[in-house]
């Protein structure tokens, strides 16, 4: 996927240069400053999300930038933004909640398939709770539960191998996962009014992988 974007922003760049450089020479002339030029810092960094890390999210970006850029052609008033924000917001929602498994069809294929192979797993459960956990043996999947509640999960001396998956639900809760550094992180997140902060970069080389599985109604799940 990283390929992926940068032939995206390499194509773009190359265009950039070859109308800049063809209106220099005055073989054409094309004006690249027009009315809202400036809202495809935007719209074009959320499309390359959308269509590279398949981020559904980043639609936001996207419609936001469009109606911005129909607004400075004067084809929308911008009156008529406020009122369309409350209703794109829930279509936008919507939209999440019905295509995320299509925007994670090869993510979420692979979580069933390991889930399907692990049989039952260890589980944890904190409701109305808090707990506090850390790992130091081999680690073989979880099902952790925070249900007005909070778990800490401490994996960062586990032994993992190969590729495990984390099943997290957080509802007026939250869990916290510490990984170690050698393991790359995927994310599945379905969520309402909640979601999943990443806070670190995949390091590893790719041979032990942890796909963290989450649904978050008003809670979060934090991996770091």
């Amino acid at each position: 996927m990283k390929t992926f974007s940068r032939m995206i922003w390499g194509f773009a760049l190359i265009a950039l240069g070859v109308i800049i450089g063809g209106n220099a020479m005055k073989w054409f002339d094309i004006n690249i400053f027009f009315d809202g030029w400036w809202t495809l810092f935007i719209i074009v960094p959320s499309a390359v999300d959308v269509i590279a890390k398949r981020e559904l999210s980043s639609l936001i970006g996207v419609l936001v930038g469009v109606v911005l850029l129909l607004a400075c052609q004067d084809i929308v008033d911008f009156g008529d933004i406020w009122k369309l924000i409350l209703p794109a917001v829930l279509i936008l929602i919507g939209l999440s909640f019905i295509f995320k498994d299509v925007f994670n069809f090869s993510k979420k294929k692979e979580i069933d398939h390991l889930n399907d192979v692990a049989g039952d797993k260890t589980e944890y459960n904190a409701t109305f709770s808090g707990q506090n956990i850390k790992v130091d043996g081999e680690f073989k999947g979880v099902k952790l539960s925070a249900i007005f509640g909070g778990i800490k999960y401490d994996l960062s001396e586990a032994k993992i191998k190969g590729k495990q998956v984390l099943n997290c639900t957080a509802v007026f809760g939250g869990i916290d996962i510490i990984l170690p550094e050698d393991v790359n992180v995927e994310v599945v997140s379905s969520s309402a009014f909640g979601g999943v902060s990443r806070k670190r970069v995949n390091k590893g080389d790719g041979s032990k992988i942890v796909y963290i599985n989450a649904n978050c109604a008003f809670g979060g799940v934090d991996i770091k």
